[in-house]
């Protein structure tokens, strides 16, 4: 077997190496860079050879007094420092897995639920989890104590009817927040009620039914256009709701873009009376009397249990705490209700 010769830039890109080269340019100096790593100078100068003959380049401008970084130098000191994050990043991560801290938690947010309470919360994740952001590498020294551990990872996805509990039955998200209640409950989940979300019959001021003698029955409503909020399943039955056979459909991609529609008079519809309740103020929407019955929809949220899960651990810790902030009827109440500006949201309902 041949050893791999020491100028293969594989054996001199250390980690020790790019600390080196972080610790140079943030003290000016190799004199700076060896007090502070506990070398004598021309230990550094020597690996700094080292790497260039490596590398093949120049790293630092030997007319300058200073150290004085090439192009070259500059570039590896960038993908270096970036490296060295994503080392401690990976050891950080190992240790809170180890501690019961996932690597990832997967959310699926249905399009109705309030997302600026979504953000409320995973600001109040990172904060209290301890994972503030960690300061850029060279405003610190390493080891600096000040330095957050990585958190865990959150992955938002936002989902649609069917497409929410989709993305929590086939693995893709632990958590579902928003789902319908009257879904049967498979092996291996949990779901606890969010509360009921109201729906509303709305059009713009100018559409023919704003006008039409209240209650408007589904004989008056079908000769006019539906907008509606495609589903985001891919592989479940997609749910259609409060729509009328023959009824001429426009099919948007969320819930805002729903309302915008409506104001517009192109269609008419149902939309949960939160989400439109700043049209509604404004004018731009109007509350219409229908026959059937007034909307309203139980919604929950629901986990992968222990049981249902990958192996044979316990509850992660990341998901027990939100599970813990879910309890919370304030919460619970915002989620549903709290849509402030234009943050997007909605669901073909």
């Amino acid at each position: 077997m041949t050893a791999t010769p020491i100028s293969d830039p594989r054996n001199v890109l250390t980690p020790e190496a790019l600390t080196m080269m972080d610790a140079i340019a943030r003290t000016g100096s190799f004199a700076g860079a060896a007090r502070e790593l506990g070398k004598v100078p021309s230990a550094l100068t020597y690996n700094v050879r080292q790497l260039e003959d490596a590398l093949d380049v120049l790293l630092f401008d030997r007319s300058s007094r200073q150290a004085t970084l090439t192009a070259a130098g500059q570039e590896l000191l960038d993908e270096g420092r970036r490296l060295l994050d994503q080392m401690d990043a990976v050891a950080n991560r190992v240790k809170r897995v180890a501690t019961g801290w996932e690597t990832q938690l997967s959310i699926a947010i249905d399009d109705v639920i309030s997302r600026s309470t979504v953000f409320d919360l995973c600001a109040a994740f990172y904060a209290e989890t301890g994972a503030a952001p960690r300061p850029p590498r060279q405003q610190q020294a390493r080891g600096d104590a000040s330095a957050a551990s990585a958190p865990t990872r959150l992955r938002l996805r936002s989902e649609v009817l069917a497409g929410t509990w989709e993305a929590l039955v086939s693995g893709h998200a632990d958590l579902a927040i928003g789902v319908m209640t009257s879904r049967e409950l498979p092996s291996g989940m949990a779901m606890q009620e969010l509360g009921l979300l109201e729906f509303v019959f709305v059009v713009a001021p100018q559409h023919p039914l704003a006008t039409a003698p209240e209650p408007i029955g589904d004989a008056d409503i079908v000769h006019h256009r539906a907008i509606a909020v495609a589903d985001s399943a891919h592989r479940f039955a997609p749910l259609t709701l409060n729509l009328l056979p023959g009824q001429d459909v426009l099919t948007v991609s969320d819930m805002q873009c729903k309302i915008e529609a409506l104001a517009r008079g192109v269609g008419c519809g149902f939309v949960p009376e939160p989400m439109a309740r700043a049209a509604i103020a404004e004018g731009r929407l109007v509350v219409r009397d229908v026959q059937r019955l007034r909307e309203r929809t139980a919604l929950g949220y629901a986990w992968r249990t222990p049981a249902g899960r990958a192996g044979n651990g316990a509850l992660g810790l990341a998901l027990a705490w939100w599970l813990e902030r879910l309890e919370s009827p304030t919460t619970r109440r915002a989620l549903l209700e709290r849509h402030h500006g234009p943050a997007r949201a909605g669901a073909a309902r």
